[in-house]
């Protein structure tokens, strides 16, 4: 099995489960999420949805609450679209690196602010 098969495979299901959110899944516990990228194993048996959020740690609860949820249903959608013997098992997981982006550019920012009220 290829690395670019599994590169291939990720892709759609990043596409497909992109598609799926913008139409709307029916749970209300999922609010506006956005896919950051999709790891699926070697032997694609496994995908790792990474998604993030706008909103509190309680909107992240209830989000990945709604998604883990949901779960069934997305693979029945890609069993239908990717036409694969094995359908991969979806893990969804919070990408922190949005998070961390924010608390960087918070951190420069009281820098810059200390430095210009030194001068």
């Amino acid at each position: 099995m290829s690395t670019q098969r599994a590169q291939r495979v990720a892709e759609t299901i990043h596409k497909e489960i992109s598609s799926l959110l913008i139409k709307g899944l029916k749970d209300p516990r999922i609010g506006f999420v956005t896919i950051t990228s999709v790891d699926v194993t070697s032997d694609l048996r496994q995908a790792k949805v990474y998604y993030t959020l706008m909103g509190s740690q309680e909107d992240r609860g209830q989000t990945q609450a709604g998604l883990n949820s949901c779960s069934s249903f997305i693979r029945q959608h890609l069993g239908r679209q990717l036409r694969l013997r094995f359908i991969p098992e979806i893990v969804f997981e919070y990408d922190a690196s949005f998070d961390y982006g924010q608390n960087i550019e918070r951190l420069l920012s009281e820098v810059k602010t200390d430095e210009q009220q030194d001068d």
